[in-house]
């Protein structure tokens, strides 16, 4: 199976479009939002294809075949057994988790997040006036760790916590001793866990472990998913909750209601339903791509000799590099990859002041982008040195 990067131009893409304001040049490689530049399966293109071709396009229901496709993509991927009730569509990852903070906690309440991360983990609840509290990842020998000393001190306080599984940016599938040890805790101080799954199926030579598939979670958990980026199709705002709780569920049900979220898009709901039906073929070979280029970087890295450490990158086609020893203030690095490199990652300060001395680079795109990007890099560090 092919893949080769797809020209963007013209579809008003933000990785594309919207690089000139971010970066305030229009001569870099856009590598920075977490889409990829590779086509979506032909079974979702088709799908999307046939629905257009119907001249309405008004508001869409959610059909059985919509939760019978969801159902039957975790009992097929990850083992577990969800009943149809659980699920509550909505229209992104993003908006579902503001909707649980709002359902399950109230202002001046302690929120748990692991940084670094995911910029709108801690601004969701900074902008709902919630207090951020930060259990900072431990970094040992290229991988991230959970400091569960200072988890279950910042648990003590916490309501919610918002757990990232798979962890974006530092590419972490976390293992399943260590997600008995985060339910153990939040079991034990009441603490509610809304946890973000969007890159479950993008995890390379591991198993995705869905959190509400442990029994002591069930009663305590939110999971919260989407096909967007596993089939590139983040543009159609498709997503869903999976929520065994009554209560929990109720309690969210409210706020999303609140926001007049009723009908779902008749695009999205076509891509969910073709891609959890028959791109299981596909998203293998993807997957096993994607692996490659990560190989392709590091190995670039370590042969060149340019002094950044990929992180281990065991899911997500976002790989978090560590660059200190590049010998820069963390601003400078920033200015080098764009002034440069011209290459346009994301700033690793952004997803929190650990992220220091770190960039995000996005590597879902043609193994030729990649090598034009490497090449860039070794070039503006030759003549840094």
């Amino acid at each position: 199976m092919m893949f080769e990067a797809v020209d963007r131009s013209g579809t008003y893409a933000t990785k594309y479009d919207d690089a000139v304001r971010k970066f305030g040049t229009d001569d870099l490689l856009p590598m920075w939002v977490a889409d990829m530049d590779l086509a979506s399966p032909v079974c979702v293109q088709d799908a999307l294809i046939k629905r257009a071709k119907h001249p309405l396009y008004g508001y869409t229901v959610y059909p059985e075949r919509y939760y019978d496709a969801i159902e039957s993509w975790y009992a097929k991927r990850y083992g577990w057994q969800i009943e149809r009730e659980w699920i509550v569509p909505c229209y992104g990852v993003v908006p579902s988790m503001n909707f649980a903070i709002e359902a399950y906690t109230e202002k001046g309440d302690g929120i748990l997040v692991q940084t670094p991360i995911y910029p709108p983990f801690v601004s969701s609840v900074k902008h709902r006036k919630r207090k951020v509290l930060e259990n900072v990842l431990l970094y040992q020998d290229e991988k991230y760790m959970i400091d569960f000393a200072d988890f279950e001190t910042k648990a003590k306080e916490a309501k919610l916590f918002l757990l990232c599984s798979p962890h974006n940016p530092t590419g972490r599938a976390w293992d399943r001793l260590e997600l008995e040890q985060i339910i153990k805790l939040c079991v034990e101080n009441n603490v509610t866990i809304v946890s973000d799954e969007i890159h479950a199926d993008m995890v390379f030579r591991k198993e995705h472990h869905v959190l509400g598939s442990f029994e002591k979670a069930q009663k305590h958990c939110v999971i919260l998913n989407a096909p967007s980026k596993t089939f590139n199709v983040a543009g159609l705002n498709t997503s869903f909750s999976v929520i065994p709780n009554a209560r929990l569920r109720r309690a969210y049900r409210l706020e999303q209601d609140k926001s007049g979220i009723t009908n779902g898009n008749p695009f999205g709901i076509e891509a969910l339903m073709s891609a959890y039906e028959k791109g299981e073929v596909w998203l293998e070979a993807l997957k096993e791509y994607l692996l490659g280029n990560i190989y392709f970087v590091k190995t670039y890295l370590e042969e060149h000799r340019i002094p950044i450490i990929p992180v281990e990158t065991e899911a997500t086609f976002l790989m978090w590099l560590d660059c200190r020893a590049m010998g820069m203030t963390h601003e400078n690095l920033v200015q080098f990859f764009i002034q440069k490199a011209k290459l346009g990652l994301n700033d690793g300060k952004s997803f929190g002041e650990c992220g220091d001395g770190f960039m995000r680079l996005n590597i879902a795109t043609s193994r030729k982008v990649l090598q034009e990007a490497m090449q860039r890099l070794e070039k503006a560090y030759r003549e840094k040195k």
